[in-house]
């Protein structure tokens, strides 16, 4: 009698955990798929990228060094031509950046794997530093 109870027991439990899962379910509703949104902004712009969209950019060899020179030329709402109401600005000395110019940045190699970038300026800072 007592493996009755216990049996018993077991499929009520079993019984009201499915129908509990599937009250969950419902209020739930079907799980629409968002759009991916980066969290990556282009520097000269300040354009949110999209999934799918990438800076324009170059990479200098030797690939095997720590530290690279890399130019950015923009993404691709600021190049090859700006959209309406862009504007390309440097970051570090806050100018204006024409259409044919980029910014200059370091990327560094992470032993784990990893990438950063830091830019130092770009054509128009160049053309006014004192050598």
């Amino acid at each position: 009698m007592e493996y009755i109870c216990i049996g018993v027991a077991a499929v009520l439990i079993i019984a009201a955990l499915a129908y509990f899962s599937s009250i969950k379910r419902t209020k739930k509703g079907p799980q629409k798929k968002q759009p991916l949104t980066g969290n990556v902004t282009c520097p000269l712009c300040g354009s949110r990228l999209v999934s799918g969209e990438n800076l324009f950019s170059r990479i200098y060899r030797p690939m095997t060094v720590p530290d690279q020179r890399c130019t950015i030329a923009g993404c691709p709402h600021c190049y090859p031509a700006c959209e309406p109401g862009v504007k390309r600005k440097c970051p570090v000395c806050g100018g204006r950046i024409p259409a044919d110019g980029y910014l200059i940045a370091r990327l560094f190699n992470k032993p784990d794997g990893k990438k950063h970038v830091i830019v130092t300026g770009c054509t128009e800072c160049i053309k006014h530093t004192a050598r």
